[in-house]
């Protein structure tokens, strides 16, 4: 991760992949180890195991989340090196439109035309494979939240409690929101009716 970190901070010289593959790799072996720990924790394990399983997790929540940083930050580097690329080809290709014809102009135009949206849409792809990754370190968090809630509430009777008035507040909420709602539903209707 340090050498990948000193890459992006420094020019491409197209090693990125060669490192990329190694951190994945490493990422999914680690995902791997836990998965392993899971079971055992979850077969009876000690409480020592489950702190270190819950730290485990986060580690590779931590990396990963880096990680996609990381990789979107360089994608960002080399689509703006290649849209300066562009902009020399450009450059390039005004000074070959005066002395052109037509046709080669406008394969010219097309060629540029295409280099540009394929390095958009390679953003693109490169923004919703982060997001992706962001989401499923979210959900995986979200999910650990919920069991250790669960676990606490059926070890402590008066956290349970809480818990429930809690629960008894939100569906109160929800009711009243939607009994809003459909009052000013209502009459903007009887208000449409009226005009």
């Amino acid at each position: 991760m340090i050498a990948y970190r000193k890459l992006v901070s420094m020019k491409s010289d197209g090693s990125e992949n060669d490192i990329e593959s190694d951190i994945e790799r490493s990422l999914k072996q680690l995902q791997q180890v836990n998965s392993q720990m899971q079971t055992w924790v979850s077969s009876g394990g000690s409480e020592v195991l489950s702190h270190t399983l819950t730290r485990h997790m986060e580690i590779l929540q931590d990396l990963t989340q880096e990680f996609y940083r990381l990789r979107s930050s360089l994608r960002v580097k080399q689509q703006h090196a290649s849209l300066l690329d562009l902009r020399d080809f450009d450059r390039a290709k005004f000074d070959v439109e005066e002395a052109g014809d037509s046709a080669d102009q406008a394969l010219l135009r097309e060629q540029a035309a295409i280099s540009r949206n394929s390095g958009q849409v390679d953003n693109v792809i490169s923004q919703a494979q982060a997001t992706l990754g962001a989401l499923m370190s979210q959900r995986s968090t979200f999910g650990g939240i919920t069991t250790k809630i669960s676990n606490v509430s059926s070890r402590l009777p008066t956290v349970n409690h809480i818990l429930a008035s809690i629960r008894r507040k939100k569906s109160m909420d929800t009711i009243i929101l939607s009994l809003v709602a459909s009052v000013c539903a209502f009459l903007i209707f009887i208000y449409w009716l009226s005009k």
